[in-house]
């Protein structure tokens, strides 16, 4: 069977309870077998964030710092993008961090685990998590950060690069993904992504 196929993604909507809170919902996805990811995985990677947050921010998947660490966002494309809130006027405490994908898809070389991007698979099977986050939240602001947030929010595919730094369907906002601009580090074109994305991140209405 094909990792990632439509067979080993039956979806999470029968382990989603039903109008629950962010809370119920972080303890009822430490269960889900919505996918194939959760074998590999340490754990599960659900949010962090007060849940009447009025911004959402939605990133891809975990990585490995937060796989090990069991919350988003604590790695390097974390803390890098904790600069970019800062910069751009945005109060990291106050926003809802969350991904698309609730596991960490990665490959094994040697003793290193590499990411690997979800399939469009993993997506749709976690998607009822990721609906069922923002029903719980209500928030103003949807920031989608990278191309397979967009998609996991506006449910089609999306063009970073053609959409990014407006409000689409009137609340989501698309940017890159702080991974992308993390491996420029050291490079010709670090100082252009960060800005590019402190840019994006404060055109998110106050």
């Amino acid at each position: 069977m094909r990792s990632g196929s439509d067979d080993e993604a039956p979806g999470a909507g029968r382990w989603v309870p039903e109008g629950a809170g962010v809370d119920a919902l972080r303890s009822a996805a430490t269960r889900c077998r919505g996918c194939e990811l959760w074998r590999p995985a340490t754990q599960v990677v659900f949010s962090r964030g007060p849940q009447d947050a009025r911004v959402v921010l939605v990133g891809e998947q975990p990585g490995d710092h937060e796989d090990r660490e069991g919350e988003p966002f604590v790695g390097p494309a974390g803390r890098l993008l904790s600069e970019a809130l800062q910069e751009a006027g945005l109060d990291e405490g106050a926003v809802y961090l969350t991904n698309a994908v609730k596991h960490f898809r990665f490959e094994e070389r040697g003793r290193r685990r590499l990411h690997k991007a979800p399939a469009v698979a993993h997506v749709r099977a976690c998607a009822p998590w990721l609906a069922a986050e923002l029903g719980a939240v209500q928030p103003e602001v949807v920031v989608a950060l990278g191309a397979t947030a967009a998609r996991a929010v506006l449910g089609r595919p999306v063009s970073v690069t053609a959409e990014r730094g407006r409000l689409l369907d009137g609340h989501v906002l698309v940017t890159t993904h702080p991974s992308a601009v993390v491996r420029l580090r050291g490079r010709p074109g670090f100082d252009d992504a960060f800005t590019a994305l402190v840019a994006d991140l404060r055109r998110v209405p106050r």
